[in-house]
């Protein structure tokens, strides 16, 4: 017979319809679908969530940015960086003068102890050329205290106990060290300027206006590009479907749109576009929170 705690629902004390109250009051694992319009639109800025009106650049990741926006995000990320840096120096600093001063009074203690056992062994010869009965006693006192650990002369010593100085510790209590380059925004990879790929987009004209609500074509097919799989060019900027380049650009290693040769290493994958169907990607959003049971 299987036991209670093994059936299906024999673990959480709530019926269904507990369960749904409480979910929408905000407990356990909340999860949503997502529509089109949460989704970003291929061709906007992955900073800031717009249609790009300007230079459009690449990172190595294949996300898209505008020029604007990425480098004014990299010279914000680089000032905070150098703050950051400034601020750890100084906790360090600190930590390895400490190190020194505890250092320095170790020698002047050690020394000192070394003063005072010299001293001391050369009053016990004096004392025991004279026939002093003196060294004796001490002798035995000694011997005690190492004995019997319950006499207060066996105690460890607060302020002696206090003098230590873990220089590990003391390493890691300090934060960790800031990057030496800001992270992209959307891979956490460490990003450079001089890494931006200028691209060049071709947007869907309607009416004789241009950049008509942020629809990127294909600079070669002239199709739309929503969620499909799309290509650039690093050498000649130019973005296009990846079953073109496959079909026309990959067997010659040469750009369609403007002539120029380029090698494997020029070719960029980009961050394909998502829609509200399910095909394009994860459209479910998921929030953990506490649940009672």
């Amino acid at each position: 017979m299987t036991r209670k705690s093994k059936q299906p629902g024999g673990h959480n004390p709530l019926t269904y319809a507990e369960t749904k109250r409480l979910k929408s009051s905000g407990y356990g694992t909340q999860s949503t679908r997502l529509t089109s319009q949460s989704m970003l639109p291929f061709g906007h800025c992955c900073l800031s969530l717009s249609q790009i009106e300007g230079d459009a650049v690449a990172t190595p990741s294949g996300h898209i940015y505008s020029r604007e926006t990425i480098v004014q995000y990299l010279l914000t990320k680089n000032r905070e960086l150098k703050e950051q840096k400034a601020e750890y120096d100084r906790k360090r600093l600190q930590v390895e003068n400490r190190r020194a001063e505890w250092e320095e009074k170790q020698q002047k203690k050690s020394q000192q102890s070394f003063r005072s056992k010299d001293q001391g062994a050369m009053s016990n010869a004096l004392v025991l050329k004279d026939g002093g009965g003196g060294g004796q006693e001490a002798k035995t006192e000694n011997t005690l205290s190492h004995v019997s650990y319950w006499l207060s002369s066996s105690q460890p010593d607060a302020s002696a106990a206090g003098d230590g100085f873990d220089y590990e510790k003391e390493i890691m209590a300090l934060p960790s060290p800031p990057p030496g380059r800001p992270p992209s925004p959307m891979s956490g990879e460490p990003l450079k300027l001089k890494q931006l790929i200028p691209i060049h987009l071709v947007y869907e004209q309607d009416e004789g206006i241009s950049n008509n609500g942020g629809r990127v074509l294909c600079s070669v097919s002239q199709k739309r590009i929503t969620t499909q799989e799309t290509i650039a060019i690093k050498s000649s900027g130019q973005v296009m479907l990846a079953s073109v380049f496959n079909e026309l650009a990959k067997p010659t290693m040469t750009c369609p749109v403007t002539g120029k040769k380029f090698k494997d290493k020029d070719v960029i994958k980009l961050i394909k576009g998502k829609s509200g169907f399910a095909a394009s990607g994860n459209v479910e959003a998921k929030k953990y929170n506490p649940t009672l049971t």
